[in-house]
C-alpha cells in the first residue's frame, strides 16, 4: 500500500464493537487493535469479508507496479492523483456524516488538520520512495516502519511506554531495513544516494501513515463516527494534494496509458479498495483484518520481481523477512481485553468513507 491501506484503535478506551473494526483500516497501523468482541448470533458468514479484504490488499499491492507503466509521470503526480482524488471521493460519500457531525469536527479541528497533513504527506513520500529505492524496498520499508512510528507517536503524544513486544518488533524492523538498504548498496553502489534517500522517504511515509491513523483513531475515541472522522481526514488530505496535482499532473493527460494509470490509482486501488475493505470489516474481526493485510507488502514485492524485473539478493529477502516478522510480532501480541460491560452492542457498520493505504495503503 500500498498504497492502499487504516488507523490504530485506542487500547486504553472502551470502544464500541462497531467502531473497533475501524482499527483495521490498514495493516501496520492497526497493530494495536482491541481484543475481539464476540459476534452476535446470526451475523453474516466471514468468508465474503475475508475475500473482500484480500482483494483490497491485492489492489493496494499493485500500486507500485502500476506506477511503472507511466514512467513519464513523476511520483508526486502519481501520489497526488491516487490519494488526492481518492480522498475526495471518500469524503464525498461521507457528506451526510460530515454535515451531521460538523460541530464535533470543528471542535477537534487540530486533530483533523494533523490527520489531513499525514494523508497528504503519505503518498508523496511513498511513491517517491519507490521511485528512488525500487518498488519492493520502498513498499516494504514504508509499510514496515508504520507500526514502529505509531508506537513512537503514542509515546510522545500520550505518554505510553512501549512494551517488550514493541521493542522486539522495532529491532526486527530496523534490522530488516538495514539489511535491505545494505544489500541494495552492495548490488548497485552507484545508486547509493538514491537508495538512501528512498529508504528515508519510506520512513517518512511510515511516519505520515502513523500520524493520520492516530488522528482518525483519536477522533473516533472522542465519539466522532468512523465515516465522519475518515471523511474529514481524507477529504482534507485530498484537498491539500490538489495543488500538487495541478502543478505536476500534466503528464497524466499526455497519453491514454498515463491517464489510465492515474485513474486506476485513484478509483480502483484507493476508492474501490477501501470500499471492499469497509465491507470486509462488517464481517470479520479487527485482528483478522489486520493479519490478512500482511499480504499487501508480499504482493508488492513479488510483483516488483516478476513484473517490473527488479532483482533482489538473498540478503534482501532476509531483510524483508525481518520486517514481516516485526509486523507479525505486533499483530500477534494480545491486547488487553475490554470489559464486557463497557462494550456497546454492535450497530450497523458504516461502509468506509473511511479508510486508507495503504500501502499501504498505497
Amino acid at each position: 500500500m500500498s498504497a492502499a491501506s487504516r488507523p490504530a484503535a485506542r487500547r486504553d478506551l472502551p470502544v464500541p464493537a462497531a467502531e473497533s473494526a475501524s482499527a483495521a483500516l490498514s495493516a501496520p497501523a492497526n497493530v494495536l487493535a482491541p481484543a475481539d468482541v464476540p459476534a452476535p448470533r446470526g451475523t453474516p458468514s466471514p468468508r465474503a469479508g475475508v475475500l473482500a479484504i484480500l482483494i483490497a490488499c491485492l489492489l493496494w499491492g499493485t500500486t507500485g507496479t502500476a506506477a511503472t507503466f507511466a514512467p513519464e509521470v513523476g511520483p508526486l503526480a502519481i501520489g497526488a492523483a491516487a490519494l488526492g482524488i481518492g480522498g475526495l471521493l471518500q469524503a464525498a460519500i461521507a457528506i451526510p456524516a460530515l454535515r451531521r457531525e460538523r460541530g464535533s469536527l470543528r471542535a477537534r479541528a487540530g486533530t483533523v488538520v494533523a490527520g489531513a497533513i499525514g494523508v497528504a504527506a503519505y503518498p508523496l513520500a511513498f511513491y517517491s520512495s519507490m521511485h528512488l529505492a525500487g518498488v519492493a524496498i520502498g513498499t516494504v520499508v514504508s509499510l514496515g516502519s508504520a507500526p514502529i512510528a505509531s508506537g513512537l507517536l503514542e509515546g510522545v503524544l500520550e505518554g505510553r511506554r512501549p512494551g517488550r513486544s514493541w521493542l522486539l518488533a522495532a529491532a526486527l524492523g530496523i534490522g530488516g531495513c538495514a539489511l535491505l538498504c545494505g544489500a541494495k548498496l552492495a548490488d548497485e553502489p552507484a545508486e547509493a544516494g538514491g537508495v538512501v534517500s528512498g529508504v528515508l522517504l519510506g520512513l517518512l511515509a511510515g511516519a505520515s501513515y502513523a500520524l493520520y491513523s492516530w488522528s482518525a483513531a483519536r477522533l473516533m475515541g472522542q465519539g466522532v463516527s468512523r465515516a465522519a472522522a475518515m471523511g474529514a481526514v481524507f477529504g482534507g488530505g485530498g484537498a491539500l494534494l490538489m495543488p500538487v496535482l495541478l502543478a505536476t499532473g500534466a503528464p497524466l493527460l499526455a497519453s491514454p496509458q498515463a491517464f489510465a494509470v492515474g485513474a486506476y490509482m485513484a478509483i480502483v486501488t484507493m476508492f474501490i479498495g477501501y470500499l471492499l475493505f469497509g465491507f470486509g470489516l462488517t464481517r470479520v474481526s479487527a485482528s483478522t483484518a489486520t493479519t490478512l493485510t500482511l499480504v499487501e507488502p508480499a504482493i508488492a514485492a513479488v510483483l516488483a520481481v516478476l513484473v517490473v524485473g527488479e532483482r533482489l539478493l538473498p540478503i534482501s529477502w532476509l531483510g524483508m523477512a525481518g520486517i514481516a516478522a516485526s509486523l507479525l510480532v505486533l499483530v500477534l501480541t494480545p491486547a488487553p481485553r475490554t470489559p464486557a460491560a463497557a462494550v456497546a452492542p454492535a450497530g450497523p457498520t458504516v461502509p468506509l468513507a473511511s479508510a486508507t493505504p495503504g500501502t499501504t495503503g498505497p
